[in-house]
């Protein structure tokens, strides 16, 4: 369909996030498709509503039914008030706000082929087999993509059809693999060895192209070359007999190559299926459920209903159903007859989580087919959560599953009235209310977490809402930009059901709130979800649940990948001990001086602007404003304190600037400094032909070697730098800058900058390991020097500074604009290939790729663990971690690893237990540290040996006999304050103690100490 260009134009504010999962041209496509969706239940909207967030053309919702009691439990914009109301109808008004780029249209009548054939693809949910069927046929003899998607209960069913010539542009959404060349042999095949202490990671039959080859360069620029891996260093490509010899150097790096796929359509795959794996302890269930399925359709044909809740003869019936189907079929398969009963007693079911992680998984099906981005799904996606029941079926009867025109009728059908009345009163802390917190809030008021009487939700965020959240953060809206992100998802879901008691918080979660979140707080809780994008606040929650012994529940996303955890008190290991938790870091020296890859010079430039702008402005007003500056330099060592008094003096004194044109100037300079004398300092020690040791070129692999650039005000870039440098620097001394190019280049123009002197006695250093061995000199007199002329900082107080704080996604503040020229300009005197805005963002904005597909999936599955919680199961293999790659489509379903055990003088210790001890004895005193070693002794066998509060050091076997002798008689508590030096916060009810005790063969260090002082 013909696009005009103001149609096809892409909001890169809004669609930021997303932009870095599916790049320009997958949106172009995608902002070109009209969608078709067909049902306006549960899964449906769920559908709907990521495909308007993503930004297609358009959507069609179409719907012929009313609203019933059984939609509210999973469809989050009907209410009580609408029922007997058509559904696409009421749907329209709530998904045409959700993206003001995206028309809603409804269609309530018959459909026919005529109708279909304006879009681009055409999704069903809730359709008769007859309808499946007749449009499957239409839409494959069209080459339309067509999708089909059912939800009954606690399954999952979801079917594509593509055509039979579907392109694939990008099967996988990753950046293209890259290594550097070690070797390449001149023969047939060639044979390509590369460097590195890490494999290549390319795959037989990948694509590949060279660069930067010196010697064999013809193999620069050559057509992508198909490879076969010999091993994890090496790999053969074509006939390399009569190239040039290879010298050195060289980037070998994969090329994505289009793909094209055959589908069938839906009547032919129906009786010869090719089922994608998801859950590999069910591999049998799959054909089973296949076939259930289809005999669902012929029992609602037959009875004109789906079969009771529960109800034995409906499901002899759909068994009966699907014996006959199995025994048409050309698999036979042996069935798994209880697997069909389970499905008919919750068939009637409609469950907000199921539909939220099936309707993230078909959303993001639709997407590849407007898109030809990521491997669609080939063909058939069966899925259940049967372990969501409870672990003693006999909990569930017809009677208590019956429906009841309750708004949670859909989820009673499944669960019963009893389970519903206990989510009812649960207490949940949701931390974060962004993608992931606005997903699972949805889905907690749709099941009614904590809506009855006794229950409640705490949902906390300190931030607010921005313009980039509005494509994945469904429960805001343009007009709430600014606002809370907790008081507005707070508010949203309360209109989704008024029942919900819901109370939101703007506090962060760490030690600076504990006295919010106290004692009290988290001993009324049931659990904690975890909705937050950093490692540092969800290894904090997690070690608040383990002192709490509360369950936790954790998620997170990146792009098209997510995973879930959930972590059960004394059952499973903790966030900490089953995740890995460390950041990877650039070596320092390699930012510095060596830099290989754009992602070198983008943290290199980040790291420029938090120096130059931020952290020396933040020192200057330090000295300014703090009286004990001064005197905490002088506990510095010498080379650190030179090093910050000389960046104080130089801001105030040397390079302060009285004018713009002063800032211009300081700009240049800047610029020659960094990208000529630097450079020019380095050659000179490291000249081009530097050897090693032991003869091997010094610039060599990964060690690039640099030239110096040559400034010129007419080149665009170097220009950049001046005009973003200079406003930057402006703004620390709130001087005015400006943004007229023509005036700063004739102003830079006239700048003279000192000629280069190279310095014989600068030390450049060539790993951390030298840089933090290397100890310097430091210039005395000059360091006393500086001391004498600051003492005094009140002459300066009137220059109180400016601090730039770094903002990635305002486009006029001159941040990205740094950064971009910065980071291109040092990978310009590398030689490195540079980078555009957009992906500079992406680095030096530390920007996590985000949809909304995934987002729905994940906090789907977050949700099916809660239920089991609620629950009480207590069986390990009942739970599930998850981990899901939406673009291949990849699924992995696994228990949970158990608490590690530690064994010790006979007994069993996880990181879940802990000492209890109650501080104040029946007498109404306190106990002292003598009274708290022999409880430990007589209640635990435990002689302690030494005690520790914190950092600090209550008690210890080597103090001199007077000092234990002292420590034991004091009360615990009145030894925490002499010992700390500190009084006990107020909100504290209980002290955590780490003791080490005597063993038979060594100190053994034991679980906490909890000592409860109220």
């Amino acid at each position: 369909m013909a696009t005009s260009d103001c149609q096809a134009k892409i909001d890169e504010g809004l669609y930021s996030r997303q932009l870095y999962v599916l790049g320009h041209e997958a949106m172009r496509k995608m902002v070109s498709s009209d969608v078709f969706i067909s049902g306006m239940k549960g899964l449906g909207v769920e559908i709907a509503k990521n495909i308007i967030l993503s930004g297609v053309k358009s959507v069609t919702i179409h719907d012929m039914g009313s609203v019933h009691w059984c939609d509210l439990s999973s469809q989050f914009y009907f209410s009580e008030d609408d029922l007997g109301k058509n559904r696409a109808e009421v749907s329209q008004v709530h998904l045409a706000e959700l993206n003001n780029y995206v028309p809603v249209f409804v269609y309530t009548a018959q459909l026919t082929d005529s109708f279909l054939a304006k879009f681009q693809v055409v999704v069903l949910t809730d359709s008769s087999m007859e309808e499946m069927l007749h449009i499957g046929d239409f839409c494959h003899s069209r080459s339309i993509p067509f999708i089909t998607a059912n939800t009954k209960g606690l399954f999952g069913q979801l079917f594509c059809d593509f055509g039979e010539d579907f392109v694939v542009s990008d099967p996988n959404g990753e950046e293209p693999i890259s290594a550097l060349v070690h070797h390449i042999s001149q023969g047939c095949p060639g044979v390509v060895t590369c460097l590195g202490a890490h494999s290549h990671g390319f795959v037989d039959g990948d694509f590949v192209t060279f660069s930067d080859i010196e010697g064999m360069t013809e193999l620069n620029g050559y057509e992508p070359i198909k490879i076969r891996v010999l091993g994890p260093y090496s790999f053969e490509i074509e006939d390399t007999t009569f190239f040039s010899k290879y010298e050195k150097g060289g980037v070998v790096t994969e090329v994505k190559m289009p793909a094209r796929i055959c589908f069938e359509p839906l009547r032919a795959s129906l009786k010869n299926p090719t089922i994608s794996l998801v859950d590999y302890d069910k591999l049998e269930c799959f054909k089973t459920l296949h076939l259930a399925f289809q005999a669902l359709h012929l029992f609602v044909k037959e009875q004109k209903d789906l079969p009771k809740p529960r109800d034995q003869l409906d499901a002899d019936r759909l068994l009966e159903l699907t014996r006959d189907l199995n025994n048409q079929t050309s698999f036979q398969d042996h069935l798994n007859e209880n697997l069909v009963r389970m499905f008919s007693y919750v068939s009637a079911g409609d469950l907000s989580p199921i539909n939220a992680f099936l309707g993230g998984v078909t959303a993001q099906e639709v997407l590849k087919a407007c898109s030809g981005k990521f491997t669609p799904l080939q063909q058939w996606l069966y899925f259940d959560a049967l372990n969501c029941l409870p672990e003693d079926d006999k909990l569930l009867t017809k009677e208590t599953c019956a429906l009841r025109q309750s708004r949670y009728d859909g989820q009673i059908a499944v669960f019963g009235a009893d389970f519903q009345e206990r989510l009812g009163k649960q207490k949940y802390f949701v931390v974060g209310a962004g993608a992931i917190g606005c997903e699972l809030l949805k889905n907690f008021a749709m099941i009614g977490l904590g809506a009855a009487e006794g229950g409640s939700i705490i949902v906390t965020d300190m931030d607010s809402i921005e313009r980039s959240n509005l494509s994945r953060q469904f429960l805001f809206r343009a007009s709430d930009i600014s606002k809370m992100k907790s008081e507005t998802a707070a508010a949203a879901i309360r209109r989704m059901n008024p029942e919900c008691q819901v109370k939101a918080h703007r506090d962060s979660v760490g030690t600076s709130t504990e006295h919010v979140y106290n004692d009290d707080f988290f001993q009324e809780l049931d659990g904690v979800a975890v909705a937050v994008d950093n490692i540092k606040a969800r290894m904090y929650m997690d070690q608040r649940c383990i002192y709490y012994q509360k369950l936790l529940l954790e998620s997170g996303t990146l792009g098209t990948k997510g995973h879930t955890q959930v972590i059960v008190p004394f059952l499973t290991n903790t966030y900490g001990t089953a995740s890995d938790t460390s950041e990877t870091a650039f070596p320092m020296c390699t930012l510095k001086n060596f830099p290989s890859t754009i992602e070198h010079t983008l943290q290199w430039a980040r790291d420029e602007f938090e120096g130059l702008f931020k952290q020396q402005a933040d020192r200057v007003n330090q000295y300014l404003q703090d009286s004990s500056f001064l005197d905490r330099i002088d506990r510095l060592m010498d080379a650190e304190a030179l090093e910050i008094l000389e960046t104080i003096h130089s801001r105030l004194v040397t390079e302060r600037p009285n004018s713009w044109k002063d800032c211009i100037t300081w700009a240049r300079n800047h610029w020659q400094e960094l990208f000529h004398n630097n450079i020019q300092q380095l050659l000179h020690i490291f000249p081009p032909d530097q050897t090693t040791s032991s003869g091997v070129p010094f610039w060599y692999g990964d060690k690039r070697c640099p030239h110096p650039l040559q400034f010129d005000s007419c080149n665009k870039m170097h220009l950049d730098y001046i005009v973003a440098a200079a406003n930057l620097y402006a703004q620390n001394y709130k001087l005015p800058g400006s943004r007229d190019r023509n005036a700063i280049q004739c102003i830079v123009d006239t700048v003279t900058v000192s000629p280069f002197i190279p310095k014989s006695e600068v030390k450049i250093h060539v790993s951390d390991e030298e840089m933090k061995e290397f100890v310097k000199d430091v210039d005395q007199q000059q360091l006393e020097e500086l001391k004498t002329i600051l003492a005094d900082a009140s002459s300066h107080r009137a220059y109180v500074m400016d601090p730039v704080h770094f903002e990635k996604d305002n486009d006029i503040n001159f941040h990205m604009d740094f950064i971009v020229a910065a980071s291109n300009l040092r990978a310009e005197n590398y030689g490195i290939p540079q980078a555009d805005r957009h992906k500079s963002k992406l680095i030096a904005g530390r920007i996590i790729p985000a949809i909304t597909t995934t987002t729905s999936a994940v906090a789907g599955l977050v949700c099916l663990e809660l239920y089991k919680a609620v629950w009480g199961h207590q069986q390990l293999s009942s739970y599930r971690n998850s981990f899901l790659n939406l673009a291949q489509p990849f699924f992995v379903f696994v228990q949970p690893q158990q608490a590690p055990v530690q064994k010790i003088q006979q007994q069993e210790w996880t990181d879940w237990d802990r000492f209890e001890v109650r501080g104040i004895k029946k007498d109404g005193e306190e106990m002292t540290l003598e009274d708290l070693f022999n409880s430990l002794k007589t209640e635990h066998q435990m002689g302690v040996i030494m005690l520790c509060y914190g950092t600090a050091l209550l008690y210890a076997r080597f103090l001199s006999e007077s000092d234990q002798q002292e420590a034991l008689g004091q009360r615990v508590t009145d030894r925490v304050r002499s010992i700390t030096g500190e009084q006990i916060p107020a909100h504290l009810k209980t002290l955590v103690f780490e003791i080490v005790c005597s063993g038979e063969e060594e100190d053994l260090k034991l679980p906490p100490v909890h000592y409860h002082i109220f």
